[in-house]
């Protein structure tokens, strides 16, 4: 009785999905300055954290017969001074690795005053992805960024400040361009204009009494232009943390600059719904996304 216990919890287990193949430093060599948490990091919650001064990629590979080469670095939200690494990050790492995309969680450092470390580290990110596309499996030209509201923001600010790496760099990561291919933003932080932003996210990231250069350079729907990648946008009406016309804006920029985009405002979810199902229609998000990601080619 024993033995056949045993052989049905062995099958059972094999059945299962295999998740996180790796977790690794993101700055192997040493986080480049200034690393200002002002507190040892900090796990809340089992799956909240703060204070990160390690910054890290957690790595969901797919089977092989199931790849479609497609990669997506993950940046869950959290207003610039958490992170919510369960719902906006390795549960949605989860769902695509089931559907053949390579998920890839990044865990940045938060800013505290100096806005261009989380920027740092998700460039890094989507460089260390392409300098290890063929270990990995993953097609250099299919790599995304996905971002949930103040996560959304740096999604944002990544598709919109970019270069195409240093080809005279003696590090094979330093070569590789921070350009995604793609990007997918969840109820996103946009702008830092006063008058619609999140001004929690502001302040975090930003400081109290920004510059206007600050303002325009992180207001990220007047950073758009004809490079900005493929976008795909989804929110709740009756979001009251991070305003509506946030998306908006950045959907009617990306129009502008005659850049695909697809929106989808849902009625009902409020704020910071991620991958939790509550049996309304905002659940679709995650089966539209899989929908659009086919009509851009990058999964079959």
């Amino acid at each position: 009785m024993k033995n056949l216990l045993l052989l049905t919890l062995l099958f059972m287990f094999s059945l299962q999905p295999s998740f996180s193949q790796e977790t690794l430093k993101l700055w192997p060599d040493g986080v480049p300055g200034p690393n200002v948490s002002p507190k040892p990091e900090e796990v809340f919650d089992s799956v909240r954290v703060r204070y990160v001064s390690e910054p890290t990629l957690t790595v969901y590979l797919p089977e092989k017969k199931k790849n479609s080469g497609t990669a997506v670095v993950i940046c869950p939200g959290g207003g610039y001074w958490i992170e919510a690494m369960d719902h906006e990050g390795y549960d949605f790492a989860k769902y695509l690795q089931e559907r053949g995309i390579a998920g890839i969680v990044l865990k940045y450092r938060l800013p505290y005053g100096h806005p261009t470390i989380p920027l740092q580290d998700a460039q890094h990110a989507i460089r260390t992805v392409r300098a290890n596309a063929q270990k990995w499996g993953i097609d250099p030209n299919k790599v995304g960024i996905a971002g949930f509201s103040a996560g959304g923001h740096l999604a944002s600010t990544a598709e919109t400040h970019f270069d195409t790496g240093k080809p005279d760099a003696s590090d094979a990561i330093a070569k590789e361009s921070c350009r995604p291919d793609f990007a997918i933003l969840g109820y996103p932080v946009i702008t830092m204009n006063k008058a619609w932003t999140h001004m929690g996210s502001r302040e975090n990231l930003l400081g109290k009494n920004p510059s206007k250069e600050l303002i325009k350079k992180y207001s990220n729907e007047l950073q758009v232009t004809p490079q900005t990648p493929p976008t795909f946008i989804f929110l709740a009406d009756d979001d009251d943390v991070v305003p509506p016309k946030n998306s908006v804006e950045f959907y009617m920029a990306l129009r502008k600059n005659k850049v695909p985009a697809e929106m989808h405002i849902f009625a009902e979810g409020g704020h910071g719904f991620g991958m939790h199902i509550s049996g309304k229609p905002h659940d679709q998000w995650r089966n539209l996304v899989i929908d659009w990601m086919r009509v851009r080619k990058l999964i079959p």
